[in-house]
């Protein structure tokens, strides 16, 4: 996990679908998932907060935790959003860097997403690890967490 991909709205680009799939060149392998290095090294402050937000849109901040009106009405229903669908909290990724430091968070970040089989990165969106698992992907485009 790098620093460069952690997001200002507490998004870890590196476990993205878009990011995994430039990474692991899903294109050669027959799957056309919109590619993304990740919001930072992009640079744009936030995919998901970054054109509505003045603060970020100024690079007043680094993350959103340091916002007077953190969290805002925006990254709240982002946040339901990851947490139903995409088994990740924004919010609760900010206030552990907030807590714990980057650092602390890279390293939990890694624990948490780490292919078991492999040791690649588990993709957030699918829930699937797009080395190893990549057979599931291709037999069903809109896997995600355990459909069968």
């Amino acid at each position: 996990m790098e620093e460069k991909l952690i997001a200002p709205c507490g998004m870890n680009c590196g476990v993205c679908i878009s990011f995994l799939s430039m990474k692991n060149d899903l294109h050669k392998q027959g799957i056309n998932n919109k590619y993304c290095e990740g919001c930072l090294p992009r640079g744009k402050n936030c995919l998901h907060m970054g054109d509505r937000c003045q603060t970020l849109m100024q690079g007043l901040i680094r993350f959103c935790y340091g916002c007077k009106e953190f969290p805002c009405k925006r990254l709240k229903g982002l946040d339901k959003r990851y947490r139903t669908k995409y088994h990740l909290s924004m919010i609760e990724n900010l206030w552990v860097i907030k807590k714990h430091g980057l650092d602390y968070f890279l390293e939990k970040e890694k624990e948490k997403w780490s292919c078991p089989d492999c040791g690649n990165t588990i993709c957030c969106h699918k829930g699937l690890c797009l080395n190893c698992q990549i057979d599931i992907l291709h037999q069903n485009r809109k896997y995600r967490w355990g459909d069968e």
